[in-house]
C-alpha cells in the first residue's frame, strides 16, 4: 500500500514518513510540504492513500483534497492534523476526505487507519465523531441571485464587473460573495470558482 505524506513542518513530515516506513505493508512513496506540491506529486506517483495536513501554505489540505478527488478519484485522502475544529472537519469531508484523525495516535494505529481508509472505510477521531451528524448537514442552498453572482465569480469577473452586469452596487456584490462563501464553507473566490465548476454552474 503506497502512501504520500503531506505536512508543512519538516520534522513532523519526515517523522511520520519514517515511522510509517517501519510498518508492515506500508510504502511511503513521497512527501510534500504543501497542498499544491502534494497534488503534483500524487499525479506522478499515484499513491493509494494521501496522508494530508489541513493548514498549509500555498494550498491548504482541503483544497488539495478536492483537487485530488477530481484528478485521482481512486486515491483516498486521510486528514491528519492538530486542529480539532468542526469547520475543518466538515470542509475536509465535503471535499472528499475518507477520514479525519488527530496527530496524537501511535504509528501502528495510524498505519491501521490508513489500511482501512484504503479499503474505503472512513476513519474519524473519537473527539469529532460525536459531532459529525450536526456538522455534515448540507449547506443552505443559494438564492437565484447568489447563483448568478457565483457564476460571475467563476468566470473571473471583478466585483465592479459583476455589479455592472447584474445591475447591483459593489457593496451588494461583496455581501453576496460573503454569504456564498459562508453558506458553502469556502475560503475564497478561487474555491468558489472551483465549486461552481464542479457543480455545473458554468
Amino acid at each position: 500500500m503506497s502512501v504520500l505524506v503531506v505536512d508543512d513542518q519538516d520534522l513532523v513530515r519526515d517523522g511520520i514518513a519514517a515511522l510509517l516506513s517501519l510498518q508492515q505493508g506500508v510504502e511511503v512513496v513521497g512527501t510534500a510540504s504543501d497542498g499544491s506540491a502534494a497534488v503534483e506529486m500524487a499525479l506522478r506517483v499515484r499513491p493509494d492513500v494521501v496522508l494530508m495536513d489541513v493548514r498549509m501554505p500555498v494550498m491548504d489540505g482541503v483544497a488539495a483534497t478536492a483537487a485530488l478527488r477530481r484528478s485521482l478519484p481512486e486515491t483516498r485522502v486521510l486528514m491528519l492534523t492538530t486542529f480539532d475544529d468542526d469547520e475543518y472537519v466538515n470542509r475536509a469531508l465535503r471535499a472528499g476526505a475518507t477520514g479525519y484523525l488527530l496527530k496524537n495516535l501511535p504509528a501502528a494505529e495510524l498505519a491501521a487507519a490508513i489500511r482501512l481508509v484504503n479499503a474505503g472505510v472512513a476513519q474519524l477521531d473519537a473527539s469529532v465523531a460525536g459531532r459529525l451528524a450536526a456538522g455534515l448537514t448540507d449547506p443552505e442552498p443559494l438564492t437565484p441571485r447568489e447563483t448568478d453572482v457565483l457564476r460571475q465569480v467563476a468566470a473571473g469577473a471583478t466585483n465592479r464587473e459583476i455589479a455592472a452586469r447584474l445591475y447591483l452596487s459593489e457593496g451588494t456584490v461583496k455581501n453576496h460573495i460573503s454569504r456564498i462563501l459562508t453558506r458553502l464553507g469556502l475560503r475564497d473566490r478561487t474555491q468558489a470558482a472551483l465549486y461552481a465548476k464542479d457543480n455545473g454552474l458554468l
